[in-house]
């Protein structure tokens, strides 16, 4: 394997990142300094960053949660509040969460391993689209919804246009249910949104992540995604496959 796919591999950081490590000669294989990214080594050799060995290749792990209401989208929680690590019983691997949702909010979440994955999932520049489904209290009218289409005005700073429909209206309860669709991932933007066309957020659903949603999964379980599934997140965000 390559000298800078190792490192990537092995969660030092990522491919590039690596290469710039190597060409820095801050990486050395069996005590002697490199400065070759292509250089080929297998797990016999002895890898050092900045004089600190690489435990080696780490087998990542690619998850879908059906997060429930009541977790904290974390690794560890401080106030030892549940974390939605704790739902998928891995302790083994180093999971972390692909982003966050508010701990009322239910649904799609990744947890993997795979930190250059993850990195750029969240990176505004892959622009990733996530789909919500939310209850919201009154009835939007369609100028109203221009308003989130168009990108609102929320706290002085300007928003990344959403996509919206209704797919449902409540009058009896003066409730609609709206799909917003949206490629920013800022805190609690989804309520700030609704909340800034004067229609409250009731209940928070996130549909789907980058394409993948729960499907027939219940609340607080968990699959490994597909094969297909993992080379499609890595095309989406213009990564090497892993294959």
């Amino acid at each position: 394997m390559r000298l800078a796919k190792y490192l990537a591999r092995a969660g030092v950081s990522s491919r590039r990142r690596a290469e710039e490590l190597i060409f820095e000669g801050r990486v050395s294989v069996n005590d002697v300094q490199v400065d070759q990214p292509q250089l080929q080594i297998t797990e016999e050799d002895k890898v050092t960053v900045d004089n600190k060995v690489v435990s080696g290749i780490e087998d990542k792990v690619y998850i879908l949660l059906n997060k429930p209401p009541g977790y904290i989208s974390t690794a560890k929680d401080t106030h030892n509040r549940p974390t939605v690590i704790e739902l998928v019983n891995m302790q083994a691997a180093r999971l972390y969460p692909v982003g966050r949702l508010d701990a009322d909010t239910s649904g799609v979440l990744l947890l993997t391993n795979d930190g250059e994955l993850a990195n750029r999932l969240m990176h505004p520049r892959y622009a990733v689209e996530k789909v919500y489904h939310t209850w919201v209290y009154g009835l939007p009218r369609p100028e109203t919804l221009e308003k989130l289409k168009k990108g609102p005005l929320i706290e002085g700073e300007k928003r990344t246009p959403a996509r919206i429909k209704i797919l449902k209206k409540d009058p009896q309860n003066n409730i609609a249910l709206l799909e917003i669709t949206l490629t920013e991932g800022k805190k609690r933007q989804v309520k700030k949104l609704c909340q800034a066309i004067g229609h409250p957020v009731k209940k928070l659903i996130r549909y789907s992540f980058a394409g993948l949603n729960a499907g027939n999964l219940k609340e607080g379980s968990h699959r490994h995604l597909q094969s297909e599934e993992i080379e499609y997140l890595y095309a989406l965000v213009k990564l090497e496959s892993q294959s």
